[in-house]
């Protein structure tokens, strides 16, 4: 690869890390730290007014025709070569922070994986056309890299996520390079905490390792019924009328909010939901936290349904560390080792990106004696999710040249 690419990589990397830390800082900081703090009726129906100012700035900014695709939209310009428009990303991003800076239960990585792909971008169509995927790709990586603090992982991810059962060989350098420029940007200003401390040793005696090829089967079950509630989901959202479907995704959101509240006395549907995982550290009985993990799912799929903007990388997460828990509890083994599992299964079956979720186990824990097990249990999920996935503009593998 061309040395002036990677030259551009780097700065499309840097400049993402910076947009992204915006982005995160208007969602967290600006949106749903305050939104927490509302009346427990006004935060039941927030996320339904998230999803009616979302569907407003993306006719309004966005020309009226713009999808509330963030990840499949860098799908769609990885495979299909259509340009990611200034106009589209900002009407995209504008529409992310309205919906999860109000609540909706998704993460904050398909917008910044977006922010990351427009950049790229727009900068190889202004400078280099013939660079076009390698920046698209870096920025990709850049975005997922700065808002996880996993430069690897956001390499990972990016390469990955296109295909089923393949990854992008020929921008490898160019991810790594803008992976690792969009961390670096995001840590200076952020710092280099991680993003989620992990309690637990990693498991490695024969019962465990047992219980993490069950682990794995269990998620790759969980992350297929996932999978085809949120498709259903997308595909009703696309059929219905804005007025209805707001209105259902409203009420949906609501009921869920309320149950949720019933269940645990806390807020654990609302926004990315990162909180999820302190709660799960208590001391729950395995049908509470599967419990959980079906409303945070509910929650998500309404979202979606509503016409939401943000990632599904966090609700995959949150699935699998409430899976893994759940798992842990019920068979006596660490909940907090075989929760770190159930994230690695979950997310790598889930979006089919098994590399990228060890990588991220590794990363945000600090533990890589979590890959050994983690491989086991991925590699199940991933076997049993078969042609599932979270997102249907994947394909199998790259074509031959």
């Amino acid at each position: 690869m061309r040395r002036t690419t990677l030259l551009l990589a780097a700065v499309v990397g840097t400049l993402t890390g910076f947009a992204v830390l915006g982005f995160d800082r208007l969602v967290v900081d600006v949106g749903v730290n305050h939104v927490l703090n509302a009346p427990l009726i006004v935060l039941a129906v927030l996320p339904g007014a998230g999803l009616l100012v979302a569907e407003v700035l993306r006719r309004w900014v966005g020309g009226g025709g713009v999808s509330p695709a963030t990840s499949d939209a860098y799908l769609v310009a990885y495979h299909d070569a259509q340009p990611l428009t200034w106009r589209d990303g900002i009407a995209r991003t504008l529409a992310s922070i309205a919906t999860l800076g109000a609540g909706g239960a998704m993460g904050l990585e398909g917008p910044s994986l977006l922010i990351g792909a427009t950049l790229g971008d727009r900068m190889a169509a202004w400078l280099r056309p013939s660079d076009r995927r390698a920046l698209l790709v870096a920025g990709a990586a850049a975005g997922v890299a700065a808002i996880f603090k996993a430069p690897a992982t956001g390499a990972l991810f990016a390469l990955e996520v296109p295909y089923q059962e393949d990854f992008g060989r020929r921008t490898l350098l160019a991810s790594l390079v803008g992976a690792a420029c969009g961390y670096l940007a995001f840590a200076s200003v952020d710092g280099t905490s991680p993003l989620f401390p992990v309690r637990g040793a990693p498991p490695l005696d024969l019962g465990d390792l047992a219980t993490a090829l069950a682990l794995g089967l269990m998620c790759g079950l969980l992350a297929r019924a996932f999978a085809k509630l949120l498709q259903a989901a997308k595909h009703w959202s696309e059929a219905t009328g804005v007025a209805p479907r707001l209105v259902v995704a409203t009420i949906a959101s609501a009921v869920v909010f309320a149950l949720t509240r019933g269940l645990t006395g806390r807020s654990l549907t609302i926004g990315p939901g990162y909180a999820v995982l302190s709660w799960a550290t208590l001391h729950h009985a395995a049908g509470v936290l599967l419990a959980m993990l079906v409303l945070r799912a509910l929650a998500t799929a309404a979202t979606v349904a509503g016409g939401g903007s943000g990632g599904l990388f966090v609700p995959l997460v949150l699935a699998g560390a409430l899976a893994g828990r759940a798992l842990g509890v019920a068979v006596h083994r660490d909940p907090d080792a075989f929760a770190v599992l159930g994230v690695s299964a979950f997310l790598g079956a889930g979006y089919r990106v098994p590399l990228a979720a060890l990588m991220f186990v590794a990363e945000t824990t600090g533990k890589p004696g979590f890959v050994v097990p983690g491989l086991l249990a991925t590699t199940v999920a991933d076997l049993v999710m078969g042609n599932a996935s979270v997102t249907s503009h994947q394909r199998r593998t790259t074509p031959l040249t």
